[in-house]
């Protein structure tokens, strides 16, 4: 099922720093994290909904994915891989 989400029913709206710090701080995580970790090991606050409404974002851009309570990161992004990318051929 997917959600719609609405001007209305939205109380803030994420910054990209936000966004960006929700993505580095899964990315950089040791271990599988679940919601609640994630968010209180973001080095600042946010409002949940906002931290919510940001990970429905990254999960419909296909970035992470959930199993079960755990937070995956699923985006292809590796350091060779952007090389690579760089250097084809266009055709």
């Amino acid at each position: 099922m997917v959600k719609t989400v609405t001007k209305m029913n939205i109380l803030h709206f994420p910054k990209l720093d936000s966004i960006l710090m929700v993505e580095n701080a899964i990315q950089n995580s040791e271990d599988y994290p679940t919601r609640m970790e994630l968010w209180k090991s973001l080095p600042k606050q946010m409002q949940y909904q906002t931290f919510k409404l940001i990970l429905d974002y990254l999960e419909r851009s296909n970035k992470i994915m959930f199993e079960g309570e755990k937070i995956i990161w699923i985006f292809a992004n590796s350091k060779k891989l952007n090389e690579l990318i760089q250097g084809a051929i266009s055709v």
